[in-house]
């Protein structure tokens, strides 16, 4: 069991100098779906996900020695370029319950400023990609003023470790292309604590694959990722549920191994609509998806049958449809998707998105 307790980490506060970290860090789309965990922040089943690219969150860390002994921590949040109480009040807690692993928090004084390129609470994993900035913000702090963690896998284990702690999903955005994230007999070194790098054992036909994000609504969902965790709790499907995740992730580690893009499809499609049933099946049940969802689901199916391209749909925990395809056939798909698609959309948004290389620092 990984313990990154350290008491030793601890500033001479007469020689810290003031500074600032930033990082830019990817949502990523879950293929496998994780729903319902345990503890600690801990999956009741393994996942695996792509990796974004347009999607992300940078986060701005500055730091100085704390002034004001009176608060455990001392932070201001801007979002989006304006203070957000209700945010920083969620960091705070966040940053209060990983003191034990970074114990210098307390003694510093944060300005974290920090913005997404896509709308926040619609479905796309924004907990993902701001706690992964944040988490990969505190892991380059430690290593700049203690001197650790300059192994690379090193690093990422700690980064996607201390994600998952802000938000599940946040420990996959980590890594390139894709993550594993669960422990499973079927990927090497995976691991509840942290994702895992898996974008070299999938076929090169997903290292570019295309995510064109739909939105079909921008709004606040009517329930919470994390409220809709907690209703697994009851759900009368949820220990079914958790061995067919388990048995899809082996067939669809296979079939991205060997660029399989029917079994891929049929693996990632029927994900997306169990997870929407099993909100529908929880007690008090809820329903996220919209009708242009239902709507954009139909035609993308009519479209595949009629042309037999491999184009396929998945959703997060919420209304927006994430559309699946290789690039190869970019050209023929894309005046499907800008006319009969994008008009079913929010204000005709839409998020031009593929498969990414993960983290930058900037």
């Amino acid at each position: 069991m990984i313990d990154y307790k350290n008491p030793k980490l601890i500033l001479d506060s007469s020689s810290t100098k003031d500074g600032k970290i930033s990082w830019k860090s990817p949502s990523n789309i879950a293929l496998v779906k994780y729903w319902g965990k345990h503890g600690v922040q801990l999956p009741r089943n393994p996942s695996i996900s792509l990796t974004l690219d347009e999607a992300y969150t940078e986060t701005h860390l500055e730091y100085s020695t704390q002034k004001n002994k009176n608060v455990d921590i001392d932070l201001d949040f801007y979002f989006e370029g304006q203070p957000n109480e209700p945010f920083a009040e969620k960091i705070r807690k966040f940053l209060l319950r990983i003191t034990d692993i970074f114990p210098f928090i307390k003694q510093l004084k944060f300005t974290i400023k920090s913005h997404n390129s896509f709308p926040h609470s619609s479905g796309i994993a924004s907990s993902a990609s701001s706690m992964s900035a944040l988490a990969l913000c505190l892991c380059s702090l430690e290593s700049n003023i203690f001197g650790t963690l300059k192994d690379d896998t090193e690093f990422r284990n700690k980064a996607s470790y201390i994600s998952r702690l802000g938000s599940g999903s946040a420990c996959r955005s980590i890594y390139p292309h894709a993550s594993v994230w669960g422990q499973t007999s079927d990927a090497e070194n995976s691991s509840d604590l942290f994702g895992i790098a898996y974008g070299k054992n999938i076929h090169p036909i997903f290292h570019d694959f295309h995510d064109d994000i739909l939105i079909v609504n921008q709004g606040e969902k009517s329930v919470s990722s994390r409220a809709g965790h907690a209703l697994m709790e009851g759900n009368a499907y949820a220990t079914p549920r958790y061995n067919q995740a388990r048995q899809r992730l082996q067939r669809l580690l296979l079939a991205m191994e060997e660029g399989d893009l029917e079994v891929f499809g049929n693996i990632t499609e029927n994900e997306a609509l169990t997870l929407h049933a099993l909100m529908m099946t929880s007690n008090p049940s809820y329903i996220l998806m919209k009708p242009n969802s239902l709507e954009m689901i139909q035609r993308i199916r009519a479209f595949r049958q009629e042309t037999q391209q491999p184009i396929y749909f998945t959703l997060d925990a919420g209304p927006n449809i994430h559309l699946l395809y290789p690039h190869s056939i970019y050209e023929q798909v894309n005046p499907f998707i800008e006319e009969q698609l994008i008009p079913l959309c929010e204000n005709n948004k839409v998020i031009r998105d593929k498969v990414g290389l993960g983290p930058l620092q900037l």
